[in-house]
């Protein structure tokens, strides 16, 4: 596979679908989400709520935006060279650096492992960005040396961060948080790079049900345990068919709409990109709630049962409210199909004071939702949920 020069893709490209290097690339992710996970587990199982929830979070803006960053470069600029390719793996390393990093950073708030990992990425994204300068001129070569300017100027930031008193280091991350958002408002500002809305489309869906795999496996963990704590059955049975249900249920959800035709421009695009940061961190924390269900069902989590069943009601009602606010409401027809998701999600809520099956009712509620917004989209103009 010859060198390739890196010049722009066509935004009218037909059948523009998802490579098997950016395949590869999402597979590597999941070990980085299922140690945020499994950190997470592990805080909330002994009572760390605050800590355990702002730990997850902070950790998992790391992974969702180097997958971001990854994601929007290639819809524009894939060539698929030699290369393009050795750089995607070199990133690909680096995310597997971050991820064994995750829980020093987690637990001992030590960034350093996963700051080295990101730094590995960064390093082979901006080489990315000055190899399509070059192909480039006027504003979209502007566009690209402004990207490779912010990504240098924040990870030095990154780097910086590690040097910092450790009381005021999340203070600083959410700093360097807001600096990496505004990267693409900055570049994107007098050029706007040829991303492909439907492929975009695909990868965030493809994302999706990365996470919602993890949730997959928390029930399986439940089934395996009702196997092998024969004298919790009874509990630990409604937990696995209530997880199964969620999780089909937010894959029914999240796929009903074609929400490629929204995205139009860039005003569209960055808030749907961004506010997937949600969608995909409480897909992943539903699998991690269950997990931690699971283990108050066996004694081995000593929480009270209202936190344990919040753990799975909370993230189950944000997913179904993210969906509804990026997806779903832009797809309604009149005010019944509108209000199914946010009833939903406070429905979902509300299973939190149902004592020890609260899972297996948020299961119920979320299969409800999707029956209902199924009858009703048959009954009116063809709306999804």
């Amino acid at each position: 596979m010859a060198y390739t020069p890196m010049t722009a893709r066509s935004r009218d490209e037909d059948h523009r679908a998802a490579t098997p290097l950016e395949l590869f690339f999402d597979l590597c992710f999941v070990v980085a989400i299922a140690q945020a996970g499994a950190a997470l587990v592990h805080a909330l199982a002994e009572g760390h709520f605050a800590s355990g929830v702002t730990g997850y979070f902070l950790v998992f803006f790391g992974v969702w935006w180097a997958w971001m960053n990854f994601t929007w470069f290639a819809s524009a600029y894939d060539c698929d060279d030699v290369p393009y390719r050795i750089a995607t793996l070199v990133q690909i390393a680096g995310v597997l650096v971050y991820a064994a990093g995750v829980s020093r950073a987690f637990e001992d708030n030590d960034w350093t492992v996963a700051v080295i990992g990101y730094l590995i990425m960064r390093v082979a994204l901006t080489s990315q960005w000055l190899r399509a300068a070059a192909g480039e001129s006027g504003p979209a070569r502007t566009a690209a040396l402004t990207y490779a300017a912010g990504l240098a100027v924040c990870q030095a930031g990154w780097v910086a961060l590690l040097f910092a008193p450790d009381g005021a280091k999340r203070w600083l991350f959410l700093v360097l948080v807001a600096a990496e958002l505004l990267v693409p408002v900055v570049a994107e500002r007098g050029h706007q790079t040829p991303w492909h809305a439907h492929h975009i489309a695909e990868r965030y869906g493809l994302f999706t049900i990365i996470v919602l795999g993890e949730t997959i496996a928390a029930s399986t963990v439940a089934v395996k345990s009702a196997l092998d704590e024969h004298e919790a059955l009874d509990e630990l049975l409604p937990i696995a068919a209530g997880g199964l249900l969620i999780v089909f249920a937010a894959w029914w959800i999240y796929f009903a709409v074609p929400m490629h035709h929204r995205l139009t421009s860039n005003r569209e695009a960055i808030p749907w990109g961004y506010g997937h940061l949600l969608i995909f961190a409480s897909g992943a924390a539903i699998g991690a709630g269950i997990e931690v269900a699971v283990e108050h069902a066996v004694g081995k989590a000593h929480i009270p049962q209202l936190a344990a069943n919040a753990a799975v009601t909370v993230p189950t009602a944000l997913f179904l409210l993210m969906v509804w606010l990026l997806h779903s409401r832009y797809f309604k027809r009149g005010a019944a199909q509108q209000l199914i998701l946010p009833v939903s999600a406070l429905a979902v809520l509300a299973c939190t004071w149902t004592g020890s099956h609260a899972v297996l009712y948020a299961g119920l509620v979320a299969a409800a939702t999707v029956a209902v917004g199924v009858a009703l989209s048959d009954r009116a103009v063809p709306a999804a949920l």
